[in-house]
């Protein structure tokens, strides 16, 4: 017993260290996106901007109506794409089951270009169509995965990206026959990009996490138990359906308003979720340390994009997308030399 609970005392002093570490990387990126750019920006003005202290006109312009909704969008977004794909992956033991994988988000962007091409939506609207549409797609996978009383983890991964094709191909079908203008606004849109958000993006988004991001954590507390297979945590005394499903619906909710306010940025819920359970280690839950990985990602793609690849400035799931398809193939290729691809 000794042994045992100083083993869970290193993992806990462990999880502490990575999540302080994170955020101090997640705060740093924060204070780069907000002072470095074709404006340079003291911190010191920039720290001024956000008290409401006196500074230069052009510095609170730039500072507060130019790139401080664009970090917060990428931070929010980030955190809220990282918990997605950590709870897909760790509720349903898949590594391939995250939103941008399995549909979920596939989903989302199909609702949303509906929505931009159709009837011309931004703002609040936009990110309740985007809802909307991640919340049907689920919906249809789990429902069409559902055998025999339970949700297998590997079936619900093949309906999902089998729905995820259908709704790209939908997509791809709306762009065709969109205006030229409407269709130019989808496809940077469909990008994956912080570029030109507003107060308007960032005040649902924002909503969204005060609500969902408390609830991922408080609902993920089972997550341990339902880990260990469906028969093992009901002898341990757990809802497994009604856990699931609430977690599924929180993360469903997640990558909506997160897709809806910043696009469908490339693989940060593929990722975040991976690379925060090997710093942390241990085989627990790791939510909310996925949740700033998925952020550092996001702020640290939108800096490289933006200022680090020449004089033109690329989307941030332009550099996720370069950063995840080969650690997608990685992943399958080592899952298949383990046995583990089916």
């Amino acid at each position: 017993m000794s042994v045992v609970a100083a083993t869970r005392r290193h993992e806990s002093r462990r999880a502490r260290t990575v999540t302080i570490g994170l955020a101090v990387a997640l705060v740093a990126l924060f204070a780069l996106s907000l002072s470095y750019g074709s404006f340079q920006v003291s911190l010191p003005d920039v720290v001024r901007s956000l008290l409401g202290q006196p500074t230069p006109p052009q510095v609170d312009y730039i500072v507060q109506t130019l790139r401080l909704p664009r970090a917060l969008v990428g931070v929010l977004a980030g955190i809220a794409f990282g918990l997605a794909g950590a709870i897909f992956q760790q509720l349903l033991r898949n590594p391939l089951a995250s939103p941008d994988v399995i549909g979920v988000t596939s989903g989302a962007t199909t609702a949303a270009v509906l929505s931009i091409v159709v009837f011309s939506t931004s703002g609040p609207v936009l990110s309740l169509v985007a809802l909307g549409g991640a919340l049907i797609t689920a919906l249809l996978i789990y429902l069409f995965a559902w055998r025999g009383g339970s949700v297998g983890g590997y079936r619900f991964v093949l309906v999902g990206i089998g729905i995820g094709a259908a709704m790209a191909g939908l997509t791809s079908f709306l762009l065709t026959r969109a205006d030229v203008r409407a269709a130019q606004e989808a496809l940077i849109w469909l990008a994956g990009s912080l570029n030109g958000r507003t107060w308007d993006n960032v005040v649902p988004l924002a909503i969204a996490s005060l609500i969902l991001v408390p609830g991922a954590v408080l609902l993920g507390r089972p997550l341990t138990g339902l880990q260990l297979g469906d028969d093992v945590a009901r002898g341990l005394g757990l809802h497994v359906e009604r856990g699931r499903l609430l977690l599924l619906i929180v993360g469903v909710c997640l990558a909506g308003t997160a897709t809806a306010a910043a696009g469908p940025i490339s693989y940060i819920a593929f990722m975040s979720g991976p690379i925060a359970a090997r710093m942390v280690g241990g085989g627990r839950p790791v939510l909310l340390p996925a949740g700033l990985v998925g952020a550092v990602i996001v702020l640290a793609g939108d800096f490289i994009g933006s200022h680090l690849l020449g004089p033109a400035q690329f989307p941030v799931g332009v550099v996720t997308g370069v950063i995840g398809a080969p650690y997608l193939l990685w992943l399958l290729a080592t899952a298949n030399r383990t046995g583990r691809g089916g």
